[in-house]
């Protein structure tokens, strides 16, 4: 692809992950308790990727490194928006936790990453970002945003950041970005069962069993979804496709708001307008 343009298949399939991405936090949100929901997504997606794993080359060794370091820090992602969840809203927690990254991985892509960026490129980020943050920022149904919830909600958007660069830098370097995203599914799900059965011992892993369902759900909606962030990687620049994939927050509100029942003020409604301002931007 040429300069920083996100092609029309990538920019319709990254949508479409962000639409997948909120699906499975709001099942996160209304499933078992949340440290639970958060285990039995983790575990289902490992297992598929079992499934999935005879079927696609493994990553270059040169990618493994990251691949790694990525799967311990979607560990603590998980940890920490699960102690967000605890405090706050799904219309709180999930746009802060995600709108700010886009602007950490942007400044870290263009800083050390070499990718080019044009002044409308870093506008349409602005927005974005910019409009998730508002849109958390505006309160929820309990009002201001609980401080407990907002510190978790930052701890989740730095670990956002965190693994979204090393995914980027991974993927490129794996020469199969499907391995790469099956490999580390199944990594993430062995650090993430294994720190539960440290909490609460193998009996947690067999009191999930009759939540299957809602862990098969929520694990293939995001193994599905990161698996396009993945491939969008390899065939964009990582800012770009960080920040298009933040437009979930449009799809989190509208779950919040028919299934949860969370209220949504204008102030939400301008944070709307201005994400949505970015990706028309992005796009043009």
């Amino acid at each position: 692809m040429k300069g920083n343009d996100v092609e029309p298949m990538v920019f319709g399939a990254v949508l479409l992950a962000a639409s997948m991405h909120a699906g499975w936090n709001v099942v996160v949100k209304v499933g078992l308790d949340r440290f639970s929901s958060i285990v039995l997504l983790a575990l289902f997606s490992a297992l598929i990727c079992l499934v999935l794993l005879p079927f696609f080359p493994l990553p270059a060794a040169a990618s493994w490194p990251w691949l790694l370091a990525s799967a311990m820090v979607h560990v603590v992602y998980k940890l920490t928006l699960v102690r967000a969840y605890e405090h706050g809203d799904l219309s709180q927690v999930y746009p802060l936790a995600r709108g700010t990254a886009p602007l950490v991985v942007a400044l870290v892509s263009a800083g050390f990453l070499g990718e080019a960026m044009t002044g409308a490129k870093l506008l349409s980020i602005l927005l974005i970002g910019g409009g998730v943050c508002l849109m958390s920022l505006r309160g929820g149904a309990v009002g201001r945003m609980p401080p407990k919830a907002f510190v978790f909600a930052l701890a989740t958007a730095g670990c956002t950041a965190s693994y979204t660069l090393l995914d980027g830098v991974g993927a490129r370097l794996s020469g199969s970005a499907s391995g790469f995203i099956i490999l580390l599914s199944i990594f993430d799900g062995l650090f993430t069962c294994a720190y539960a059965v440290s909490r609460r011992g193998l009996r947690m892993l067999v009191q999930l069993a009759p939540a299957w369902r809602m862990g098969f759900a929520a694990g293939a909606m995001s193994l599905a979804s990161y698996w396009i962030a993945i491939w969008a990687f390899t065939k964009a620049p990582i800012a770009l496709v960080a920040a298009l994939r933040e437009t979930s927050v449009l799809f989190a509100v509208l779950f919040a708001v028919f299934f949860l029942k969370e209220r949504v003020g204008a102030g939400r409604i301008a944070a709307a307008v201005a994400i949505a301002a970015g990706v028309i931007l992005m796009r043009l």
